[in-house]
């Protein structure tokens, strides 16, 4: 039968739950295990489609469609595998599906409580993959902290579900931190005792503690945390702070996570796990032979999680370049005519990301027409791909106004529009164009150089498109719509055909980007961005 590893975090936020699960995945995945990771967060939206970026960090987008947390971005990144709608659930899926039964009449009359019908409802969910019989394991990583009021179902659902499957078959590993303090020159263990000490009063007992840590724990601390919290002296774990999260899954490995998990599971660990690859790409990244300054344009800067996939896509392209990128995030609002320039001069590739809304747009018009100007390599990202087309629409064929109806619904030249498809729909979560779609590539395009091929499929998050009724005059002017969708004629690629690198997709690259398969436009665009630093022509990776 499938087993199942729950990931909990305790005393603070943001340890790396998710970091730490997609390492242990990482090492049974290279183990010969079929893994897979699924992320229950707590917060009652449906998901994080409506959310701001501000709250919540970038949406990540799975081949289904489903609007997910980032995290899922990280088990995608390490595993090489798609992850699903079944992959992230919220509370407010929970109750909806509970609501939903009640008013069918499916609990035939009887009072609706959170047990056993919420915890029911999550054990339910705990199921889906692992009864699908494509895994061996399901690791499922708990959103919050231990104690907080909106986590308490999943705790006991835990607790109930561990129960009933048995202790070889459902185990826990907790995430706990080990505090620094300064002053007394001292690592303290306290706020993990008090954290398993909660995790008890619900009735769960953790099978293995992984302490994060800025200073590594010597013997002593390990066996007073054991004593402590009734887990085995090798069931803690050191999780020290670390360069990279690629680093994670090697130093898990030293610390025998994965064999302890193994062990606790009654699975056979006598296969090593073959890392070749994953120390492969680690080299590259921690030795490269040279450097490139790229701008991020974007409106979300002062949270770097809002870009979490783009920056992680970056790592990976310039590993596979031997580049190392280093990402200088602007802020859109910040960018006009007289100060672009002094803004931008210095970059060797500007990346006009994605986003919603009016504020900052003129700044990403004015960075697309200084980039486009001055030949240095540009990508746009679903809106940095709109703004390109505005932009060329504009200063190019002279369409005074030339601007998308998500910003101006009376413009004269409205060079991108809401697509047909969406113009009806009133409901915000889950509607816009969402998860994978095929794109034709046309021959003899930069896009063709990138991708090597004529068919692809990319993922998509969008309600505007290019509006084809401008295609001939922007194909005319210069503007190559390299990429479309066979199925709508949707315009998915646009390039320039006399500058160094000029590529924007209304897809979202970044969300294909992994350690094993960097995404080719990101590997092109990084090489690009070399080569206008160096002055002459990168040699291919091999």
């Amino acid at each position: 039968m499938t087993k199942y590893v729950f990931v909990t975090g305790g005393v603070t936020s943001s340890l790396g739950k998710g970091i730490i699960s997609a390492s242990l995945a990482k090492l049974l995945q290279a183990r010969g295990y079929r893994v897979t990771i699924q992320k229950f967060d707590p917060y009652i939206n449906i998901d994080p489609g409506t959310l701001n970026p501000y709250e919540h960090g970038e949406c990540y987008v799975t081949e289904d469609g489903a609007e997910t947390d980032l995290d899922l971005g990280h088990y995608e990144r390490f595993l090489n595998v798609p992850t699903s709608q079944a992959n992230n659930i919220t509370t407010g899926r929970i109750y909806q599906n509970v609501i939903n039964r009640e008013r069918e009449g499916q609990y035939l009359g009887k009072t609706v409580q959170v047990i056993p019908h919420i915890t029911d409802e999550i054990k339910r969910n705990f199921k889906i993959l692992g009864e699908s019989g494509d895994y061996d394991i399901v690791i499922t990583e708990l959103g919050g902290t231990v104690g907080d009021i909106e986590s308490l179902p999943y705790i006991e659902a835990v607790r109930q579900f561990k129960w009933e499957l048995g202790a070889n078959n459902a185990i826990v590993i907790h995430l706990t931190l080990i505090p620094f303090l300064a002053a007394a020159g001292e690592l303290k263990t306290k706020p993990t005792q008090h954290s398993v000490k909660m995790l008890l009063e619900y009735g769960i007992q953790p099978d293995i503690l992984v302490c994060r840590t800025e200073h590594h724990i010597n013997m002593e601390i390990r066996k007073k945390i054991a004593l402590f919290c009734n887990v085995n002296i090798n069931s803690v774990i050191e999780s020290i702070d670390a360069s990279t999260i690629y680093d994670v899954p090697l130093l898990m490995l030293k610390e025998n996570l994965d064999k302890t998990v193994l062990a606790k599971l009654k699975l056979s660990g006598n296969k090593e796990p073959n890392l070749d690859s994953w120390k492969d790409f680690l080299g590259r990244l921690k030795n490269p032979t040279k450097d490139v300054r790229i701008g991020l344009v974007g409106k979300y800067v002062e949270l770097p999680d809002a870009y979490k996939s783009i920056i992680e896509s970056f790592i990976h392209a310039g590993a596979s370049n031997e580049c190392k990128v280093n990402v200088e995030y602007i802020h859109s609002e910040n960018i006009n005519p007289n100060n672009v320039a002094e803004k931008l001069g210095h970059l060797n590739g500007i990346l006009v990301a994605p986003g919603f809304g009016n504020r900052g747009i003129e700044g990403k018009l004015d960075a697309i027409k200084y980039v486009r100007e001055n030949n240095i390599p540009f990508f746009g990202i679903c809106l940095g791909m709109q703004c390109a087309v505005i932009e060329f629409g504009r200063n190019i064929l002279k369409l005074k106004g030339a601007h998308s109806t998500e910003m101006d619904e009376k413009t004269k030249f409205p060079v991108i529009d809401i697509m047909e498809s969406q113009k009806k729909i009133k409901n915000k979560g889950g509607t816009m164009r969402l998860g994978s779609y095929n794109c034709e590539i046309k021959k003899n395009t930069k896009a063709f150089e990138i991708y090597g091929k004529t068919k692809i499929t990319e993922r998509h998050r969008h309600r505007y498109e290019f509006n084809n009724k401008f295609l001939k005059q922007y194909n005319d002017a210069g503007m190559i719509t390299s990429g479309m969708n066979p199925e709508s004629g949707l315009v998915e690629i646009v390039e320039l055909k006399n500058h160094p690198f000029f590529v924007a997709g209304q897809f979202h690259p970044e969300l294909k980007s992994t350690v094993a398969n960097p995404h080719p436009i990101f590997v092109k665009f990084v090489t690009a961005a070399a080569e206008h630093k160096y002055g002459q022509k990168i040699k291919k990776n091999k």
